[in-house]
């Protein structure tokens, strides 16, 4: 099976791993930023791949989309889905 989202997923994994950044510098450029800790309680994943995993947000029931960057291990840029 073919994944064609696999070129562009590489290309922005090595964007956002190439320097990581801090707490602060994340939540500067994209607002809230999550630990693996607060994830699992505003979130529930429903899947991964490198660097996005999908979620259902628990206040309101919101399936969307957060990256990641490995070191240190952050969450952000939390995108909701659109039904179509």
């Amino acid at each position: 099976m073919s994944d064609e989202t696999e070129g562009l997923r590489r290309q922005r994994l090595a964007e956002i791993n190439a320097e990581p950044g801090s707490r602060e510098a994340l939540e500067a450029q994209y607002g809230q930023v999550w630990t693996t800790q607060e994830l699992a309680q505003d979130f529930e994943v429903i899947g991964f791949m490198a660097p996005y995993v999908v979620v259902r947000r628990k206040a309101d029931g919101v399936k969307g989309s957060l990256e990641f960057q490995h070191q240190p291990r952050l969450y952000f840029n939390f995108a909701p889905h659109t039904e179509g």
